[in-house]
């Protein structure tokens, strides 16, 4: 993966581009809760040891707003939970690591705001705290959500993994 601090819309589309399949996949379509990378490194974050910000542009047209809940719209907050996964697996692909990215877990999560369909944006921030290797990569991060500017969701100890695939190497 060519290392860059950001990555606009058209590169991640190109980037994980299903006929060349990556070393690293983000989810397709739907369920790809990033629409650009606005700032990733190796160091900076609560603890200084990488971050990742990216974000989503919300239109009152979203498959999710027509059914979550009639009548009443909102953002189901499982998805911004996973857009911090999805966020997490894309730090752990752009230092070096390959595999097929899988949520493992969060240790808490709070709500105390919601993405309503007149929002414009949605912004990921994702604090490293620690990457390690032994069977699979796994990153740990804490990490907020904000739309238009204020905190909605905060979460602790998200845990995202690269499970190996046969051919691919890893980086020590």
């Amino acid at each position: 993966m060519l290392q860059q601090t950001s990555y606009s819309q058209p590169e991640l589309d190109a980037m994980f581009n299903l006929a060349n399949p990556p070393a690293m996949q983000l989810p397709q379509g739907k369920m790809r809760m990033i629409d650009r990378i606005v700032y990733v490194s190796s160091t900076g974050g609560k603890y200084n040891k990488g971050e990742l910000i990216a974000e989503f542009d919300v239109l009152p047209d979203l498959w999710f707003f027509k059914c979550h809940f009639p009548g009443d719209p909102i953002m189901p907050g499982c998805l911004g939970v996973d857009a911090l996964c999805q966020g997490l697996g894309f730090y752990l692909a752009w230092a070096g690591y390959e595999g097929k990215g899988r949520a493992l877990g969060i240790g808490g999560v709070r709500f105390f705001g919601e993405v309503l369909p007149e929002a414009s944006s949605i912004r990921y921030h994702i604090h490293i705290r620690r990457v390690f290797r032994k069977d699979i990569v796994m990153g740990i991060a804490d990490g907020s959500v904000y739309v238009d500017g204020t905190e909605i969701y905060s979460a602790e100890n998200i845990r995202t993994g690269l499970i190996p695939v046969v051919g691919m190497n890893a980086v020590s």
